[in-house]
């Protein structure tokens, strides 16, 4: 579930707020264990969510590098040739 998770920091453009709600439900999931919660528990599934996302973008948001911004189209093709290379696929 987690592999789902990306890197958020340090991109042009920025994280949106639905990248981190992704993210977000990824990290809820795997600590849950649940892909989607029962009634009794949905609430509290949802809550979660909510406040891990919050705690993201303001992590995000507090965060300084000197380094430039990764360019999101660039770091897509390098993982799409790694998953290539990796898997033996013929898509680079």
């Amino acid at each position: 579930m987690c592999r789902n998770i990306k890197t958020l920091f340090n991109f042009d453009p920025p994280a949106t707020d639905e990248e981190i709600q992704a993210a977000s439900l990824q990290y809820v999931r795997k600590l849950s264990g649940f892909q989607s919660p029962s009634k009794a528990n949905e609430e509290a599934f949802n809550l979660a969510i909510a406040e891990v996302a919050a705690a993201s973008r303001k992590l995000l948001d507090s965060l300084v590098t000197n380094s430039s911004p990764r360019d999101r189209e660039i770091e897509a093709q390098k993982a799409k040739e790694r998953s290539a290379k990796r898997f033996g696929t013929a898509e680079a």
